[in-house]
């Protein structure tokens, strides 16, 4: 994957944007990202997101291109601390 640098403000932002969307406090959401836990995500989710979610974490393809993009790759490399 491609080094990309975000500021931490900019992933203070993100997580805020997403965990408002998902209705979860934005300390909870990154503590279970952090953890591996998206099950009080997914609960959140609207059910049509939930099945685009499932689909893609169960079809390698889909989920390779999904992982290359820029944005995900950022989010990965921050979530796990550049690992």
């Amino acid at each position: 994957m491609a080094n990309i640098n975000v500021t931490a403000e900019q992933m203070d932002k993100l997580m805020g944007i997403v965990s408002s969307k998902l209705g979860i406090p934005k300390e909870n959401l990154k503590k279970d990202l952090e953890q591996g836990k998206f099950d009080s995500a997914l609960k959140n989710m609207k059910p049509a997101d939930v099945a685009t979610f499932n689909q893609m974490v169960n079809n390698p393809k889909m989920l390779e291109k999904f992982m290359s993009t820029p944005q995900a790759q950022a989010l990965y490399s921050k979530l796990t601390g550049g690992k």
